[in-house]
Parts: C-alpha cells; sequence; structure tokens
C-alpha cells in the first residue's frame, strides 16, 4: 500500500511520518484517552517510539496509522489504522483510533469511518473489514454498531489490559456484500 491519502470536507486522512510527533503529543495530552487503549501516549517518548514503529510496520506490510486532521481547524485530532493486514486473503482490520475528546461525538469518526471504508471496498477490492473493541467499551461498540456493521460474537479472555485485567474483545465486521447498504446509511449520516 503507497501513499494512501482520503479525506472529504470535514477530515483529511495520511500517513503518519516523523514530522507528525510534536502534533501527536499535543493531541494525545489527555488521560481520558487512553482507558480502552493498549498504549499510552502522555509522554514525547511514547509518542516518538508509536510514530516509530508505525512507519516500520508500514514498510513491513503489517499495519498502516493515519493521522486524522480536522479540516475546519487544520488540526491533528488523533489517528486511526488498518491493521492485521492479509491482501491474499482480501481483508484487514480499522482499529486502534483514538481522538482527543474535543471531537468526540462530532462528525470527524464517522467521515474517517466511511472514508476508510470506502477506499476499503472500492479502492482495495476487499471482501471483509473488521473492527474490534472491549467489552467494557460500551461506546464504541455504540459507535461500531451505529455505521452498520454486523456483531459477530465474543473472544473471551482475549487479551491482557495494562492495568493486568482480562479483556474480552467483541467482535464486528462489515463484509463486501453490506458495503451498498453500509453506505447508504453513511451518506444518510454525513448528508
Amino acid at each position: 500500500m503507497d501513499n494512501i491519502v482520503l479525506e472529504n470536507e470535514v477530515v483529511r486522512l495520511r500517513p503518519v511520518d516523523l514530522t507528525d510527533i510534536e502534533a501527536i503529543t499535543v493531541a494525545a495530552n489527555d488521560v481520558r484517552i487512553w482507558g480502552h487503549m493498549s498504549v499510552t501516549l502522555l509522554d514525547r517518548t511514547s509518542v516518538e517510539n508509536y510514530v516509530q514503529k508505525a512507519i516500520q510496520e508500514r514498510k513491513q506490510g503489517i499495519s498502516y496509522l493515519f493521522v486524522v486532521i480536522d479540516k475546519q481547524t487544520n488540526t491533528l485530532v488523533g489517528c486511526t489504522s488498518f491493521l492485521d493486514i492479509s491482501i491474499p486473503h482480501k481483508r484487514l482490520e480499522i482499529g486502534a483510533t483514538w481522538y482527543n475528546p474535543s471531537v468526540w461525538r462530532t462528525a470527524i469518526n464517522t467521515n474517517c469511518k466511511f472514508l476508510l471504508l470506502q477506499h476499503c471496498f472500492e479502492s482495495m477490492q476487499l471482501n471483509r473489514v473488521q473492527i474490534k473493541t472491549g467489552h467494557e467499551n460500551l461506546r464504541s461498540q455504540q459507535a461500531i454498531e451505529r455505521i452498520g456493521a454486523q456483531k459477530e460474537g465474543i473472544l473471551r479472555d482475549h487479551m491482557i489490559k495494562k492495568d493486568g485485567t482480562i479483556r474480552h474483545t467483541v467482535m464486528y465486521s462489515i463484509v463486501m456484500d453490506d458495503w451498498q447498504q453500509v453506505k447508504a446509511r453513511f451518506l444518510d449520516q454525513l448528508l
């Protein structure tokens, strides 16, 4: 996957690079973001490691981290990723998404997910996109269900969280056969 840039009138998604470290450090500096995430980006060193790892994994074809730019303010407000990429099986996961709380409950996430899914199904011609979240992250589950993803089940005792507790993972997917209906739902929400 080459230099993927996705945008509409609300957001611009582009590959992360080293020049984003300062802006990510600013956007990520809110403890509320990190409760359900596997990383915590509350200091510059953590952000540097995060960005360097993302660039390396992009080169290896393992994952693809986008920065999210709010086009209204031209400000970096978060990140989202393609993960578990399998081109031979025509599938990937959208995840590791975080936003600064200033854009929670705005059109940012809906527009990001639409652009990512549109790219997956219309440009990459994938068969499946999965999205997963923790069993305690009800806000995320509601957002995933709102976009039309199908709940597939729960992977019990799937991960160990940063605090040492067990996380069950709630699995969702959208497949190519779902895309036109999901797309229409998005277009109703985006208008």
